[in-house]
């Protein structure tokens, strides 16, 4: 087996030229799944607000969610490195408040790292979780926590200015002490840009190939969801159909009487 992903070798990845895989994950038969490849980390990302619960975007998960979440998937993980999102308003109220809550998401939740979205103007927040041993992990571009700030979920850094911004965002978190930074919705040759100002790995959902590496949902490539097709999110499977199909013969089989057979039943 692999030796564990911890953070120092996670940075270290882009300075070997080695590209870094991480999914999201948000339960305990997934994570061991996902344990048994060789996925470098996973990301207990508030899209579990859409991907499990249901809503339209990420503001209702709550801190206590992503901590369920985190403990569940730690239970099936030994070797990739698990990070755990900080949802909306668990950072931004007070710097007290955000440490008490992403040293939760480590004590309870037993994640390793924390992730946080925004640039410059969380910069201060990053400084000081780092400071007292927390790893952070940013998030630039099209964070989902601003979609009402952006006008939804659209691609971000398109202008000249828009773009100054995210590199200028960028360098504020690896001066504050990110271990890494994920480029979500920007332009490829503007996280191509950012990557090669950066010593940290930036790793990309929508930012295009120049990232240091890459992020999926879980679901998203596992075709799990039939109605959401993301340009994006490659599919690498199909499970939709395996999963309807395999209900569709269970129910048969229970109304026909050929389950449960003897082999499925005791004297």
């Amino acid at each position: 087996m692999a030796d564990k992903v911890t953070v120092p070798k996670l940075v270290g990845m882009k300075k070997k030229g080695r590209k870094v895989v991480m999914v999201t994950c948000y339960d305990a038969t997934f994570a061991r799944l996902v344990d048994r490849t060789d996925v470098d980390a996973v990301l207990v990302g508030d899209s579990l607000g859409n991907v499990i619960q249901g809503h339209k975007t990420t503001l209702p998960v709550t801190l206590e969610d992503v901590i369920y979440h985190c403990r569940a998937v730690s239970r099936g993980l030994t070797r990739p490195l698990l990070v755990g999102d900080l949802p909306f308003l668990t950072y931004q109220v007070c710097m007290e408040e955000a440490i008490r809550n992403a040293g939760r998401l480590l004590s309870e939740g037993r994640a390793e790292a924390v992730k946080l979205e925004g640039g410059r103007r969380v910069a201060d927040v990053v400084a000081r979780l780092t400071s007292i041993g927390i790893p952070v992990m940013g998030h630039i571009g099209l964070t989902p926590q601003s979609v009402h700030e952006f006008g939804g979920y659209k691609i971000q850094g398109r202008s000249a200015k828009a773009a100054r911004a995210l590199l200028d965002d960028a360098a504020a978190l690896e001066q504050a002490g990110v271990f890494g930074i994920v480029l979500e919705g920007i332009p490829s040759s503007l996280a191509g840009s950012i990557s090669a100002k950066v010593t940290v790995p930036t790793i990309g959902i929508a930012a295009g190939p120049e990232c240091d590496g890459q992020v999926l949902v879980l679901h998203d490539l596992l075709g799990l969801d039939e109605d959401f097709r993301p340009k994006f999110a490659k599919r690498y499977a199909e499970m939709a159909g395996d999963v309807k199909d395999a209900l569709g013969r269970f129910s048969n089989e229970v109304r026909s009487g050929d389950f449960p057979g003897p082999e499925h039943s005791f004297d």
